[in-house]
């Protein structure tokens, strides 16, 4: 009898998004989250890790926050944002208690182009033509269920977790315990949104333990 087997999947847990880069884009607790990815890494056979990847010169950078959020005309790049986790940036880096780049079972880097901003760890492009090969490795790692943290709720956690559901059929578990995002607004939708793709949401690494099948 095959045993489906479960990944882990850290979603952009990079410093750029939290307090310790307050020019970059803070999320509130965003530095504290590296527990919290270590015990769903636990639950899993084999994690997976995303970064940003961001050049200093891409189409979509503004120097101002004020202007951020602003819709742009690109096809891979759709709104304004200040730069953020460019390379060889403490922004960069990823927040504290993580292992080492090298001890992970998978890596995508995404955003490395200057016209290319996609929120998903799936796709290297928003309109999801180009992948990153996550998808694919999962298949042939035989996974069946996802859990998915990270940074931020709203953005990035959220579309992987729908590329996943959408895109791969796996099983996904968002585990918010292990996430935080930008507004309370914006993560409610982001929510109802999973919720509405069939992902299931929980809030606590019990809830988590009591749901991944072991």
């Amino acid at each position: 009898m095959r045993i489906a087997r479960i990944a882990a999947i850290d979603v952009d847990p990079q410093r750029t998004f939290t307090p310790d880069c307050p020019d970059e884009l803070p999320v509130p607790e965003g530095n504290q989250l590296g527990s919290a990815l270590n015990a769903q890494a636990a639950l899993a056979d084999v994690r997976v890790l995303t970064k940003d990847a961001h050049p200093a010169n891409a189409v979509w950078v503004v120097d101002d926050a004020a202007d951020m959020l602003q819709p742009l005309s690109y096809k891979n790049a759709d709104l304004t944002w200040v730069k953020h986790a460019v390379p060889g940036t403490k922004g960069f880096e990823t927040i504290d208690d993580l292992p080492p780049v090298t001890e992970y079972d998978y890596v995508v880097w995404k955003g490395v182009e200057p016209d290319l901003h996609p929120y998903g760890a799936c796709f290297h492009d928003i309109e999801e033509k180009l992948s990153t090969g996550l998808i694919e490795w999962l298949h042939s790692q035989e996974v069946e269920t996802v859990i998915v943290g990270g940074l931020a709720t709203d953005y990035c956690v959220k579309t992987t977790a729908i590329q996943l559901k959408k895109r791969g059929q796996f099983d996904v578990i968002v585990n918010l315990a292990a996430c935080r995002g930008i507004h309370p607004q914006t993560v409610a939708a982001a929510c109802d949104e999973m919720l509405d793709e069939g992902i299931k949401l929980v809030d606590s690494q019990l809830a988590l333990g009591c749901l991944v099948p072991r």
